[in-house]
């Protein structure tokens, strides 16, 4: 049985070093990425998280695939952070994959995994209505992702200025 985590917050609003700090403790933490770099802005944001890290993590970058990485990845005893679904999301719908399917997938196989898993998504519901379709679109699956997440996670925390907020489950210091 897992011990999953989702931690939801804002734009820079300190969730990913929330994250981080969740895995403390862990002899060999592997941080799943699911960005890729299509430009130089992006790929400075990459190396700034990178740099947040310690030379402990191991690195594992998988843009679509998320549920055969984590199958792969997670172990007794370990801990696998996944930052962040938000850019998993915009992956899926960008190669055009059907994001209700890889949701289900997810929460189906998440209880299931061993160790610790540290789910980072962003919580978009608070801002303005996008003015596309597919804005909107994202939004929603976004909601929907987010919202099945927090029903399957034993933990779910919302981030703000830098401070957790737990909505469900005990509030979490490091490694019990």
């Amino acid at each position: 049985m897992s011990d999953s985590h989702l931690v939801l917050g804002g734009a820079r609003s300190g969730k990913s070093r929330r994250a981080l700090a969740l895995c403390e403790g862990f002899a060999a933490p592997v941080f799943l990425a699911t960005a890729e770099a299509h430009d130089a802005e992006m790929q400075a944001r990459i190396e700034r998280h990178r740099a947040e890290r310690g030379s402990h993590w191991h690195l594992r970058e998988e843009p679509l695939l998320l549920c055969e990485r984590l199958l792969e990845l997670a172990s007794p005893g370990g801990a696998v952070l996944v930052d962040c679904l938000t850019l998993w999301l915009s992956n899926l719908m960008h190669q055009q994959l059907d994001a209700e399917i890889a949701t289900r997938e997810l929460c189906e196989m998440l209880p299931q995994l061993p160790g610790r898993i540290v789910l980072v998504s962003n919580e978009l519901g608070l801002g303005l209505v996008p003015d596309t379709a597919l804005g909107r679109a994202f939004r929603d699956a976004q909601g929907h992702l987010n919202q099945a997440l927090a029903g399957v996670c034993e933990h779910v925390e919302f981030v703000v200025a830098g401070l957790p907020l737990a909505l469900k489950g005990r509030p979490q210091g490091h490694r019990a």
